[in-house]
């Protein structure tokens, strides 16, 4: 096969020009960044600190309050952590200050070079739009982006905070949680020799590793500038990754700063064990064991074998076993015999199909739009049911839709016959083509099992039907019974148990998401599609129902 002198010109060509383009676009950036950068660090700092302050007063009532009243702590449980209050409100401000102002920093800088690169790189526009563009954004869509995040810490540190706080209020009917005063003296010493223990132990090991996470770090760096993968995904992200490659040693560094501090947290987690273990021994147990612990932790996390040269004797008396309708063994040998030729690993033609965080998330929420307009032209909800939402007394938009929406998308998979999850909008997400990240991590084996687990109960249309309107009410049987859906109970009494434990699981993610930062604004999307909805649908309906009601 003969060399094709044209290709090599052009890529010789293409050389050349790289560098002065790509440091003209960089200049243009860093310009647009040092221009904004003290606008956006003001928005940010300042808005995300004056909401932490504002509310440190309200914060540190409601948390006493809260701690005080709830009958899910004893009374020496309670009196620990009241007196802990104070200082748990106070390190949330200054944490709180601290990110903001390192975000302030990083996102006035880097979002308008990453902007600019966006700008150049964009297909289907003219050449001199996009010009246009490397000097027009990321300039104050930027500034608008950092009252987004204001917004979004407001909503967090507000609505996600009463969240927790109600869910803390209502716990009722377990058995409350009680300081263990005699242990104490056991957890000290066990916390104090661990700390001993780790400060000389996990610090070796950091600094015996940090080699092999320096290189094997540029390896894979390397392997993905290549592939296209990682950090690279993205065009518009390769210069940044560029310097990534560069500043790696700079991430070994402080990779091992974080490990040796690390080291105090490993020693203290022996008071926690001692405690939870209701043991000394326990607890002096663990202190042999962290260093072993820690070592296969890193082993893991470089890919190195598995096992560890330390010992590690046996610190837990039991295991944590996780209930669930069935068998986790059983459920997942069902699992594979459905899908037995499901890839475990990715290949490249695979990892390039690998569907957007973002995308699903729109698609997500989009859903839920549709779903809210539907259940308002079928009278399952009202437009009161919004107001009530924005005032925080009712979860129908934040809990009862997204669970309502899953529960559909389980249903549709099941009839498919899909892998994984149908969406609506006809994708398809599997364990190949899911998204990367802890998030998707945390979410997809627990949808599986659910979606296996209602698979097993073979329900009929009528039954699914009620199991949508128990997913959608949140159990409350008045409104259950008022939608007339064609919905039936299971006449078994256990099946029928079996829907409302998988409904309150679902609905407990669902919580978990509401109070993520950014979800409330989507949400009020949400709210504002359905709104317009009835406004076109019904006209005066809001008007209508509030003479109604009055």
């Amino acid at each position: 096969m003969g060399f094709d002198a044209k290709d090599l010109l052009t890529y010789l060509c293409y050389s050349i020009f790289f560098v002065p383009v790509f440091s003209f676009l960089f200049v243009i950036g860093i310009l647009k960044g040092a221009t904004f950068s003290p606008l956006v660090f003001m928005v940010i700092a300042f808005g995300d600190a004056g909401v932490a302050v504002g509310l440190w007063p309200l914060h540190l009532f409601w948390s006493t309050f809260s701690v005080a009243r709830t009958k899910k702590f004893g009374p020496y449980m309670k009196c620990l952590l009241i007196l802990l209050v104070p200082v748990q409100t106070v390190l949330y401000i200054v944490v709180g200050t601290f990110a903001s102002m390192i975000m302030g920093v990083g996102y006035g800088f880097i979002w308008p070079v990453m902007e600019t690169f966006r700008a150049i790189s964009k297909e289907g526009v003219p050449f001199c739009t996009r010009v246009e563009n490397c000097f027009t954004e990321g300039t104050w869509s930027c500034v608008l982006g950092a009252c987004t995040i204001v917004r979004d810490f407001a909503d967090f540190s507000f609505h996600s905070y009463f969240s927790v706080v109600e869910e803390l209020l209502e716990s009722k009917g377990e058995e409350p949680i009680e300081l263990k005063v005699l242990i104490l003296p056991g957890c000290f010493l066990s916390a104090t020799l661990g700390i001993l223990v780790d400060l000389i132990v996990i610090p070796a090991i950091v600094l015996y590793k940090a080699p092999i996470l320096l290189f094997k770090g540029w390896y894979r760096l390397i392997q993905d500038l290549f592939g296209r993968e990682g950090p690279f995904l993205e065009t518009v992200c390769v210069p940044f990754a560029g310097f990534w490659i560069l500043l790696w040693p700079i991430v070994v560094v402080l990779g091992i700063f974080v490990g040796v501090l690390s080291s105090v947290g490993f020693g203290c987690y022996a008071a926690v064990v001692a405690y939870q273990e209701n043991s000394t021994k326990r607890g002096l147990l663990y202190v042999i064991a962290s260093a072993s612990v820690f070592d296969e932790y890193t082993n893991d996390l470089l890919y190195l074998r598995e096992g560890s040269c330390f010992p590690r004797p046996r610190y837990r008396e039991r295991m944590d076993s996780n209930s669930s309708m069935l068998p986790i063994q059983g459920l997942w040998d069902q699992f594979d015999a459905i899908y037995p030729s499901e890839p475990l690993m990715r290949t490249p033609s695979e990892k390039d199909k690998t569907l957007k965080a973002a995308m699903i998330l729109d698609s997500f929420f989009t859903a839920c739009k549709d779903i809210g307009k539907e259940l308002l032209r079928d009278g399952a909800m009202q437009i009161s049911d919004l107001e009530e939402w924005r005032h925080s007394k009712n979860k129908i938009v934040n809990i009862g839709i997204p669970a309502y929406a899953f529960l559909e998308c389980f249903i549709y998979s099941i009839r498919s016959g899909s892998r994984g999850f149908s969406l609506r909008d006809n994708v398809e997400i599997t364990s190949v083509n899911r998204p990367e990240g802890r998030v998707f991590d945390w979410l997809y084996e627990p949808m599986c099992i659910m979606k296996e687990q209602i698979r097993s109960l073979n329900l009929n249309e009528t039954e699914e039907r009620y199991f949508l309107k128990l997913c959608l009410y949140s159990g409350d049987t008045t409104r259950i019974d008022s939608w007339q859906n064609g919905g039936i109970p299971p006449e078994d009494p256990i099946k029928r148990a079996q829907l409302e434990g998988i409904s309150r699981r679902l609905q407990g993610i669902c919580l978990t998401l509401s109070r993520l930062p950014t979800s409330r604004r989507r949400f009020f999307e949400v709210v504002k599609a359905i709104e317009d909805e009835g406004k076109k649908n019904f006209g005066d309906l809001g008007s209508r129902h509030d003479t109604e009601a009055a």
